[in-house]
């Protein structure tokens, strides 16, 4: 059952973290990670905006995975447990393409 939990955790900490370097602009148009859309890729300033638009809303999904992660750990039975780990992973899934609709749409 940890391993289970363990996931949007670990899920959430990647990505709080993708999220806090894009903030503090230290995310690179050469690497793999941030919003990479044709508008965000435009130029250095277009991506380092849109990554930090997207930061916030990108941060709170971590937040939300590792928390819920967290307390499936305090559920009774595993499908507690399971239903507590997707609904972090899911609500982290929504509030991280939010974040890249927002830094898209700053970009332009």
């Amino acid at each position: 059952m940890f391993a289970i939990a363990l996931v949007p955790v670990v899920l959430g900490l990647l990505v709080g973290f993708g999220g806090y370097l894009g903030f503090r602009e230290r995310l690179t148009r050469e690497g793999g990670t941030g919003v990479r859309t044709q508008a965000a890729l435009r130029s250095e300033e277009a991506f380092k905006l849109a990554n930090r638009v997207a930061a916030l809303p990108t941060m709170a999904g971590g937040a939300i995975s590792v928390l819920t992660g967290l307390a499936g750990l305090a559920m009774p039975t595993t499908a507690g447990l399971v239903s507590a780990a997707l609904a972090g992973v899911l609500a982290m899934l929504v509030l991280v393409m939010g974040g890249g609709v927002l830094g898209n749409r700053a970009a332009l």
